[in-house]
């Protein structure tokens, strides 16, 4: 049997790493961990996982076809699981960022719960993704 506990690492291939990376270190609070420019394939940590960048004309993002664009996505949403939640401080975060956001409550591994989903730099859908409210609690959804 294979016990999948959370996520190890994500893989975008992007057309400007500094800007996506720029984003999920800012934003999101991730530092880079290790690049390599000689492949095309730089490592950002966040939290207890990693982000990888792959810019499309380096040698590995060759490999993966035609380029993020507007008709297409490489990733659709990765949700981040944030622990502990603070959804009007996440928001304010946010906003700081000039990213408007909304707290709604959405199904992911741990049940419904809140959730604040938006846009990175070139589309890829990013969702932040608070605990289900306590056993017998009433939830409301902003």
């Amino acid at each position: 049997m294979i016990n999948i506990e959370s996520a190890d690492h994500v893989v975008l291939r992007v057309l400007d790493v500094e800007k996506v990376g720029a984003f999920y270190i800012d934003v999101l609070g991730g530092r880079w961990d290790r690049r390599r420019d000689d492949i095309g394939l730089h490592h950002l940590r966040l939290g207890n996982m990693m982000i990888d960048l792959v810019p499309v004309d380096g040698q590995l993002g060759r490999t993966g076809g035609a380029a993020p664009g507007s008709e297409g996505r490489n990733v659709d949403h990765v949700a981040y699981r944030v622990r502990p939640w603070d959804g009007e401080a996440i928001l304010a975060k946010l906003k700081s960022h000039g990213i408007e956001g909304q707290i709604k409550s959405r199904y992911g591994a741990d049940g419904d719960g809140p959730s604040i989903f938006f846009k990175d730099p070139e589309g890829n859908g990013v969702e932040l993704k608070g605990p289900p409210p306590p056993e017998g609690s009433v939830q409301t959804a902003g």
